[in-house]
């Protein structure tokens, strides 16, 4: 390697992402469900207590099941209200809740069709919620494939903490994915395997460990009086993810959902939309 090289190298490792903070404005919320309208304002009234964090000025619309009976008549009423949060359950107008397989058509529309947050929240008939879900939003996690750099993110999270709330911001490095591209180097005579391993793991670590080091920063700056708590390590996603929800009793789980490479839910976002049914979901 020449000296060019190098200097370009220590360069390069020293930039780094910083968190930009921005507040979110959540003024409307629109609740989609499939109750009677009785059951419809219970279900609203239990969302109300558990969101108290986005204040008093916010306008609360529910839908039951006699508004709407199809994907394109939800999708109108979503236009014609277009609201900053959409909360609503999986298999909406379905029984396929009793099983763990899928969010059903309506919540799929939801997510993937509309440009706004949508909340998932743990079916008001299924009874697997955790004791902990719906009392308030003390403890939540945001991930992503690349942290670094997803500022909207992190402020979806800030905003819905509570001030003395805790805010997991979470980096998992696939270790099967990198133990194969280590397994590939290991064939190539000209780069040392134990050096490079150690070398390139440092590296994936390092920039989401900056990135969060940035948000303490930032977020110190403005006054805003949040634990974070840093989860950067090598391991298996969905196992670890599920774990992890589970160990720190997590109020919210905050991702990202869309992609504009495709139409289909975002990366690991799908299997954890459909196995983490306890607790709330925050799809952006």
């Amino acid at each position: 390697m020449t000296k060019v090289d190098q200097f370009e190298s220590i360069f390069r490792s020293a930039l780094h992402d910083t968190y930009e903070y921005t507040l979110i404005d959540v003024k409307s919320v629109l609740v989609v469900t499939d109750l009677e309208a009785e059951a419809a304002k219970s279900f609203l009234k239990e969302i109300q207590g558990f969101l108290n964090i986005l204040g008093t000025s916010v306008t609360w619309t529910v839908l039951n099941k006699s508004d709407y009976s199809t994907t394109e008549e939800l999708l109108d009423k979503v236009s014609a209200h277009n609201p900053d949060l959409i909360c609503s359950y999986r298999n909406l107008f379905s029984k396929d809740w009793k099983f763990k397989h899928s969010l059903g058509s309506f919540l799929d529309v939801l997510v993937q069709q509309t440009q706004g947050p949508v909340m998932v929240l743990p079916h008001p008939e299924a009874g697997y919620k955790y004791d902990h879900a719906l009392q308030d939003t003390d403890r939540i996690m945001a991930l992503t494939d690349h942290l670094s750099g997803d500022h909207n993110l992190i402020n979806y999270a800030v905003r819905f903490a509570p001030i003395d709330g805790k805010v997991y911001l979470t980096h998992i490095e696939d270790e099967k994915v990198f133990g194969r591209y280590i397994d590939a180097i290991s064939k190539i005579p000209a780069i040392e395997t134990e050096e490079a391993n150690d070398l390139i793991a440092e590296q994936l670590l390092k920039a989401p460990q900056d990135f969060i080091e940035s948000c303490r920063q930032v977020l110190e700056t403005h006054n805003l009086n949040l634990e974070i708590e840093s989860v950067v390590e090598f391991g298996q996603r969905l196992r670890d993810y599920k774990k992890m929800i589970q160990d720190h009793k997590i109020d919210l789980l905050i991702m990202n959902s869309r992609s504009e490479d495709h139409l289909a839910m975002h990366g690991m976002v799908y299997p954890l939309a459909v196995e983490i049914r306890q607790i709330p979901l925050l799809l952006l």
